[in-house]
């Protein structure tokens, strides 16, 4: 077997996939339009989160691990820009450096430079943001911009890129990302053991109780039962078996990409999952080839204009680093893709005597990771709403901009923007809140009216100065039936099920104590 020719096969570009230029143009537009709506919601919650004086301060949370670690074992393990400064100002020139970042890339202007600078923005937010980044979407978006750095063209303006076609081990990269997310999240549906996939019945309250629904999914959810089973059978096909497609012949993965893209939109239309979808749906791109979008895109359309390609003529400079590229951007794919694909051989075989390390060490950096979406469904609806109170008897809500709150208020389609905190609240709703120090903290902050904390919510209640009294109340939601919409005009019911965290006053010597015990008993 002729080991060289292969090798230069899949790392070389002068061997690469001459055939995906558009859908590389494409999948690296989409690309940036991702980038672009994860800094963008930053740009106003980034400081209320990890800002000095945010909820979950990233300044302290680094000298944390600087006095747990070396000066490069931090480093590695928090791999972030805000070492140097984590200030309120850093954390904005983060958000606008990635934005602009992200709109270049747009553009076609630098790419692999683009995608660095973007990268780096984005790593270094989810490495000091702590349970605010905590998402599966940020690590599929982290693996996808990073494996993107040898996937893009070089140059200013590269055009399509046809003198540097993708290298095929960075498109198969990218391509294994998107099924690792479908397949894997088969498979843990089927490993948690929860029952409602077993018994057909996990999409009858889905739209319902998913971090943030949508008023399409009001309506889903009300379909008759059989609808609902489909779904289930259809997830499970898709996930496990039809995914395995994009291995098979060009007309096959055209036929997968036409199945999995409306359901896409789909998901997309009935849920807020921020930029995961958007993304799932940009990977996609790349089962296409340039012979589709040369028979639906005209002759001389910009599309497949090649401008500003680079000569092919090359320095000798140039030329010794073409030949010594490939050895590093092959160490590198190979290092990801085996801690890719080690982890999912682990969920078959456990015990199988692999080395660890290699996965271990790119954790810190999310660009190879393991995905498992909605292994078991949740069965109930919370909500944590806050409170104030002068005088421990009337109590005032300070209102939410994203997740359910107000009955009468349909759920809103915003994604890709993504609220964090609103977001982070409903995996607080499902568990205790001494797991979830961002509760006790934003009560500790709005007892100060802290306006970094309060450019979170909606609005202020207390515009004339912060509350005597805090408290996180729990409620549970269900959507109204078609019957009580129609008479009240409600999308949704809700009841009391108590104190959720334990009530905090402000006394007159400016000290903070608990008045009160949470009282709510333990979900489901």
């Amino acid at each position: 077997m002729d080991w060289a020719g292969s090798f230069r096969w899949l790392f070389d570009f002068r061997r690469g996939a001459s055939n995906h230029l558009v859908p590389r143009w494409l999948f690296l537009r989409a690309l940036g339009l991702i980038y672009f709506s994860a800094f963008f919601p930053l740009l106003f919650q980034i400081r209320g989160l990890i800002g000095p004086n945010g909820i979950l301060p990233a300044s302290e949370y680094l000298q944390a691990v600087a006095q747990s670690l070396g000066h490069l074992s931090r480093l590695w393990y928090a791999p972030t820009l805000l070492w140097f400064s984590s200030s309120s100002p850093m954390l904005v020139a983060l958000c606008w450096t990635g934005m602009v970042a992200s709109l270049l890339l747009v553009c076609n202007l630098w790419p692999r430079a683009m995608l660095m600078i973007c990268f780096a923005c984005f790593l270094s937010f989810v490495s000091a943001a702590q349970d605010f980044s905590g998402y599966q979407s940020d690590g599929m978006l982290l693996e996808a911009g990073f494996i993107a750095l040898f996937f893009a063209p070089p140059g200013f303006r590269p055009g399509l890129g046809r003198t540097h076609p993708p290298s095929r081990a960075s498109m198969f990269l990218l391509l294994w990302e998107w099924f690792r997310i479908y397949f894997e999240s088969g498979v843990v549906k089927l490993l948690s053991g929860d029952p409602q996939w077993r018994n057909f019945t996990a999409m009858d309250e889905y739209y319902q109780n998913g971090p943030l629904p949508t008023w399409i999914g009001w309506y889903v959810q009300h379909l008759p039962h059989w609808f609902h089973a489909g779904s289930v059978y259809a997830t499970l096909a898709l996930e496990l078996g039809l995914v395995w497609m994009f291995l098979l012949p060009r007309r096959w993965r055209f036929v997968c990409f036409f199945i999995v893209t409306p359901w896409q939109i789909g998901v997309i239309l009935t849920a807020n999952y921020t930029f995961l979808n958007y993304l799932v749906l940009a990977l996609g791109v790349l089962l296409l080839d340039d012979k589709l979008f040369h028979r639906w895109v005209p002759q001389g359309s910009p599309l497949l204009l090649d401008v500003g390609a680079e000569s092919a003529a090359l320095s000798p400079m140039r030329s010794t680093y073409n030949t010594i590229k490939p050895s590093f951007s092959s160490a590198i794919l190979l290092w990801i893709f085996y801690a890719t694909t080690v982890p999912m051989l682990w969920m078959f075989w456990r015990d199988l005597p692999l080395p660890t390390q290699p996965v271990v060490a790119l954790e810190p950096f999310r660009i190879a990771n393991r995905y498992g979406l909605f292994a078991v469904m949740t069965r109930g609806r919370y909500e944590i709403e806050f409170q104030g109170s002068n005088d421990g008897q009337n109590w005032v809500a300070y209102p939410f901009g994203y997740k359910p709150q107000d009955v009468g208020q349909p759920p809103r389609i915003y994604a890709p923007y993504q609220p964090r905190f609103d977001w982070n609240l409903w995996f607080a709703s499902l568990g205790e809140w001494r797991e979830y120090p961002i509760v006790l903290n934003t009560e500790v902050r709005l007892l100060s009216s802290d306006k970094d904390v309060l450019a979170l919510f909606a609005g202020n209640p207390f515009p004339q100065g912060p509350p005597r009294q805090i408290r996180a109340v729990l409620w549970q939601y269900w959507f109204t039936s078609r019957e009580e919409k129609q008479l009240t005009g409600a999308w949704w019911r809700r009841e009391m099920r108590g104190l959720y965290a334990p009530t905090l006053e402000r006394e007159a010597d400016g000290k903070i104590g608990a008045i009160a015990m949470p009282t709510v008993e333990p979900r489901e």
